[in-house]
């Protein structure tokens, strides 16, 4: 278990979703944790709409003061260093989508790279217009590395279609993703699916998902 989890994908491909799960899910272990938002790019931070869940679950939020207006380009809060200067929690960063978003993770990287206990996680969903392949994820993916100065470690199967998901639709990607994972090296961290469709994967290598569901990046 790293104790720094970096969350990026193209636009739409549940990084933030899959970013707060992660949270309420090590909270719920009892772990300390913190997630910050660091999409300059989208106006809506869609990490904001799971406020009130995350307070709940005693996870604590850093967001711009300015999430979910109609500020175009609030400047993210100086207590985002604190998740890569204290190292005695885990913390959790949902990066803005493609290269324009992941340029916010730039100012973070030295101490990232210093510690070196992180996951730089690519959320990959096949469902998007512009990662249907694993060659169109991989420019994706290299878009954001170059941005943002910090190679992806791990892949996340995050394929599906809201509500309307079934468990085959989860299981026709996994040929894409395992490609995905041969072309670039890494690892497959875990596939995503909604709980309710959990029972039917093995346990082990999925992530079940409580959707949120004003969350779309």
């Amino acid at each position: 278990m790293k104790r720094v989890y970096l969350f990026a994908g193209h636009y739409g491909s549940g990084k933030t979703n899959i970013a707060v799960n992660l949270a309420l899910q090590l909270a719920a272990q009892g772990k300390d944790v913190k997630i910050a938002d660091l999409d300059v790019v989208n106006p809506y931070f869609r990490t904001k709409d799971s406020a009130e869940d995350l307070a709940r679950a005693g996870v604590e939020l850093i967001s711009p003061a300015f999430a979910n207006s109609n500020v175009d380009l609030p400047a993210l809060p100086q207590e985002i260093y604190s998740l890569v200067q204290n190292t005695s929690f885990y913390a959790i960063m949902d990066i803005g989508g493609d290269e324009r978003g992941a340029l916010a993770l730039g100012r973070y990287r030295p101490y990232i790279l210093e510690e070196n206990n992180y996951e730089m996680v690519f959320v990959a969903n096949f469902f998007r217009p512009l990662t249907r392949t694993a060659e169109e994820a991989i420019e994706v993916m290299r878009e954001i590395e170059g941005a943002g100065g910090i190679a992806f470690t791990a892949i996340v199967n995050n394929s599906n279609l809201g509500e309307e998901t079934t468990a085959q639709d989860i299981l026709s990607t996994e040929e894409e993703v395992n490609k995905l994972c041969a072309l670039t090296g890494l690892p497959l961290l875990f596939t995503s699916v909604k709980e309710s469709l959990a029972p039917r994967f093995d346990a082990q290598c999925i992530m079940p998902l409580k959707l949120q569901k004003k969350i779309i990046d």
